[in-house]
């Protein structure tokens, strides 16, 4: 348990607000915020979509916020609804937002929330931009940071003249956050295999498809990459981390379902640059695609706050970004020391799937450590079991139908590829 080793004292008179945006009970990430924070002291809240997420049920929570929200909400009537928790709260609560139109929210809502709550001072427009795949790709291009080719169609006439010239295989993903939940072109990141693929799949997007048309880097010529951080004010790295995927689920274009903590100065070095040049502040969670043919990092996704994985990540000092930010908001000093390399995570209930996809895949990662210098599971905890047990529960029939559905689509790219 990380906490019996920090070597710092919270202000445990300022709680931590978990705030998420949309229908994802399962969702690991919001559980470790609150155990980080939790251990700590910190009285910890968390808007949930019900009383039966496993969130709900973790020992350090204080209270539980039950809110269902889809993202299709006018944002007004969002902020309203974090007033009115941070007024039942009753004193000023430290913001963690887990998805990307959490993060929007707060940034271009600063004013009106700034008396009930505590969240970095960020430019107001810049995490809409993060989150947004044009936006991240013109950011890198601006800014000399590799990323893989892509295409922005606005009209189905786009997409055929995309379609005759581009070399497939290639990537889909839906172009813009809070768009993703009102009108999502794809489910999620989509390899095409044939123009014939795209032009079915792009007769169903609209007048307008909301979808960015991307390089694909070859598996058996790549490395994932993570780099999780914490910025201040002047877009100054208080903690810094990285490490690399070993597998994800969906595979290669879902959550990360382990991963090992390795040092990457190079990487590092590239990620505090680029943030200091757009002027972030606050958590960020990078995914980086190593492409050995040409030996270059491409930065496939910048999401301007935590990372479902982030307690991959923890330095000598205890600390982890979600610390990080506490830490620095409340006026307190953030320790510095290295990183805990070798550390491993492991996200239990994806896992399983996850390893028996890769074994064909041709992915290999050989900056991956032989073996773990310790793991942390991402549900189970010796001190806080219930949310592994409620997820249990609430994983075993919509789950093994998830991932069914995930390996007939898999079945159904492979039979067109080999067609």
């Amino acid at each position: 348990m990380a906490s019996s080793n920090a070597l710092f004292t919270a202000d445990r008179t300022v709680p931590g607000l978990i705030v998420k945006i949309g229908n994802y009970p399962l969702h690991h990430g919001g559980v470790g915020a609150i155990r980080s924070l939790g251990r700590l002291g910190v009285p910890m809240y968390a808007i949930t979509e019900d009383r039966w997420t496993p969130a709900a049920h973790s020992r350090y929570l204080r209270h539980a916020f039950a809110w269902p929200t889809t993202g299709r909400e006018n944002p007004d009537a969002l902020v309203d609804g974090l007033l009115r928790i941070g007024r039942r709260i009753g004193r000023p609560a430290v913001l963690v937002p887990t998805d990307e139109e959490a993060a929007v929210l707060i940034a271009e809502h600063q004013k009106e929330l700034a008396d009930s709550f505590l969240f970095p001072s960020v430019a107001p427009e810049l995490p809409r931009r993060l989150a947004s795949k044009q936006g991240l790709h013109e950011l890198c291009v601006e800014h000399g940071v590799p990323s893989p080719a892509a295409a922005f169609p606005d009209t189905y006439d786009d997409v055929e003249d995309f379609a005759r010239h581009a070399r497939f295989p290639v990537v889909a993903k839906n172009r813009e956050a809070f768009v993703r939940r009102e009108r999502p072109a794809v489910r999620g990141t989509t390899r095409i295999e044939s123009a014939a693929h795209l032009l079915a799949l792009a007769r169903r997007w609209g007048e307008r498809p909301g979808v960015i048309l991307q390089e694909y880097l070859p598996r058996e010529q790549a490395e994932d990459w993570i780099v999780h951080a914490y910025f201040d004010e002047n877009a100054a790295p208080l903690a810094m981390f990285t490490g690399v995927k070993v597998r994800s689920w969906p595979p290669h274009a879902g959550m990360t379902a382990t991963a090992y903590v390795v040092d990457n100065p190079e990487l590092a070095l590239l990620a505090e640059q680029f943030v200091k040049r757009i002027g972030f502040s606050g958590i960020v969670d990078l995914d980086l695609r190593f492409d050995r043919r040409d030996g270059q990092y491409k930065l496939l996704d910048f999401n301007p706050r935590m990372g479902a994985q982030f307690r991959l990540f923890e330095n000598e000092s205890g600390v982890d970004v979600v610390r990080a930010q506490h830490l620095h908001l409340t006026g307190r000093a953030v320790p510095e020391g290295e990183q805990l390399s070798g550390r491993r995570y492991v996200v239990e209930n994806i896992d399983l799937p996850a390893l028996i996809a890769y074994r064909r895949s041709g992915y290999t990662t050989p900056h991956a450590p032989a073996r773990p210098s310790g793991t942390e599971l991402a549900w189970l905890a010796r001190d806080d079991p219930r949310p592994f047990f409620t997820m249990l529960a609430r994983f075993v029939r919509p789950g093994a139908e998830h991932l069914y559905q995930l390996w007939r689509s898999s079945r159904h790219a492979t039979a067109r590829a080999a067609d």
